[in-house]
């Protein structure tokens, strides 16, 4: 089988190709490297390299099993391109940053909804088996209600939001009239090895984490008293996967996240024990367009995909700290 793994040189697209590559799959990705790294899919190659063996115990051949298509997917003969001879597509690909969007709606638009049209159309033509799409918890907006479950109603709040759930509804849509199959997945606050802490539109967790090492006070935008369901990368790649394998998960949009949550000021307390330092934080105003809560229901996946987190939130920090500090 091949698997079209798009922004597969970024955080988590390079996480899914370590994970397939390990597995003995053949893989295929598409990227611009706007955003993605070299680095990251050398690193995936080295990691799987260590981690994959084949049935006599000899090492197998990784990067005999990966090809690597620099590309846009907003260019339909890229993307054309792509997905010729493919199985599965994992489509990771994306501008992300909902504060990126609200400086530049247009450009969120472009990538998210026309390059998610682009590759829905080459991937219905060249017949995939499935066609699975990140989405984000960010479609469900600042409702109050917690935990946030697929039956909401959903309110996006910047343009990223709503270019993620444009995307969605494409996906859904061509369920609908192509009956292909597709899934989409919410992802809710990944965190982990490889994620970018320089961007201005980094997450918060590498920010945190490569502030304080540093000795320096990581900044807190509003209050602190927000809170996230933060999410460990493996977990999300473990969806990505048995989303590839069940029937049931078809046509469904569904939370992927832990079912827990904590606020800034919990992640700047427990980073002050795993980095032994004791640094406060500053704080700046609140951005606009950010939510204020944030909890999954995780019911709908467990049920169609059989999901549920296979690495907790302390255990994951403590694996990504480790990371940052030199020893992944």
């Amino acid at each position: 089988m091949i698997y079209l793994v798009t922004g597969g040189a970024g955080f988590i697209g390079s996480h899914i190709v370590e994970e397939l590559l390990r597995r003995g799959q053949h893989v295929r990705v598409l990227d611009n490297f706007s955003t993605g790294k070299r680095e990251n899919l050398d690193s995936a190659v080295t990691l799987a390299e260590r981690g994959q063996k084949t049935e006599d115990g000899a090492q197998s051949s990784v990067l005999s099993r990966l090809e690597v298509i620099e590309g846009d997917i907003r260019d339909m003969v890229v993307v054309g391109k792509a997905t010729q001879g493919v199985h599965y597509v994992l489509h990771q690909a994306a501008l992300p940053s909902v504060q990126r969007s609200v400086l530049d709606p247009m450009a969120s638009n472009d990538v998210n909804v026309t390059g998610t049209l682009n590759l829905l159309v080459a991937a219905r033509d060249a017949k995939v088996k499935r066609f699975v799409f990140a989405s984000s918890s960010s479609v469900y907006g600042n409702t109050p209600t917690l935990p946030k479950d697929e039956s909401m109603q959903t309110q996006p709040l910047s343009p990223y939001a709503v270019s993620k759930l444009a995307a969605e509804r494409y996906c859904i849509a061509f369920r609908q009239v192509y009956d292909m199959p597709t899934v989409c997945i919410r992802y809710f606050n990944v965190f982990g090895p490889r994620q970018d802490p320089t961007s201005h539109y980094s997450a918060v967790i590498p920010k945190f984490i490569t502030s304080m090492l540093r000795g320096e006070p990581p900044t807190i935008y509003g209050d602190g008293l927000q809170s996230r369901d933060f999410t460990y990368v493996a977990n999300v790649v473990n969806a990505n996967l048995l989303a590839c394998e069940r029937d049931e998960a078809i046509g469904h949009a569904m939370n992927v996240a832990c079912g827990e949550r904590y606020t800034l000021l919990d992640l700047h307390r427990d980073l002050i024990s795993m980095t032994g330092t004791s640094v406060a934080p500053t704080f700046g105003d609140a951005r606009p367009g950010d939510v204020k809560h944030s909890m999954a229901a995780i019911g709908l996946a467990a049920s169609k995909l059989g999901y549920q987190p296979i690495v907790s939130w302390m255990e994951g920090l403590k694996r990504t700290v480790e990371w940052y500090s030199g020893g992944g």
